[in-house]
């Protein structure tokens, strides 16, 4: 059984920049697609962004493409999720999950992000 354990949240001024990191143990996860969710207090989780196996697909919700990317190393196990020129909504935690059986599962117990004004 996979445990996806996330870092590198913290509190950033607005237009700063933070690196997240998702890494799997128990199992390698490189055969499966990773993504990264979020959820800000009072709202439901929103989908952010996911990454193929092999990094060679990649997507983003509107509101963050051109400003995140995802990327992963399988040999780290890891998936990691560049975000940049952040942004007060962009507050919230950030968890990642690995997409299986046509669903998302394994979800990380997340790490939070707040953007200050």
């Amino acid at each position: 059984q996979v445990q996806l354990v996330e870092s590198g949240g913290g509190l950033v001024q607005a237009g700063g920049s933070l690196r997240l990191s998702c890494s799997a143990s128990g199992r390698t996860v490189s055969s499966y697609t990773m993504g990264w969710f979020r959820q800000a207090p009072g709202k439901e989780r929103e989908f952010v962004s996911f990454i193929s196996w092999n990094g060679g697909t990649t997507y983003y919700v509107d509101s963050v493409k051109g400003r995140f990317t995802i990327s992963r190393d399988n040999v780290k196990n890891t998936v990691y999720l560049q975000m940049n020129r952040l942004k007060p909504e962009d507050t919230a935690r950030y968890i990642c999950a690995i997409h299986n059986t046509n669903s998302w599962g394994s979800w990380g117990q997340g790490t939070q992000v707040t953007v200050s004004s």
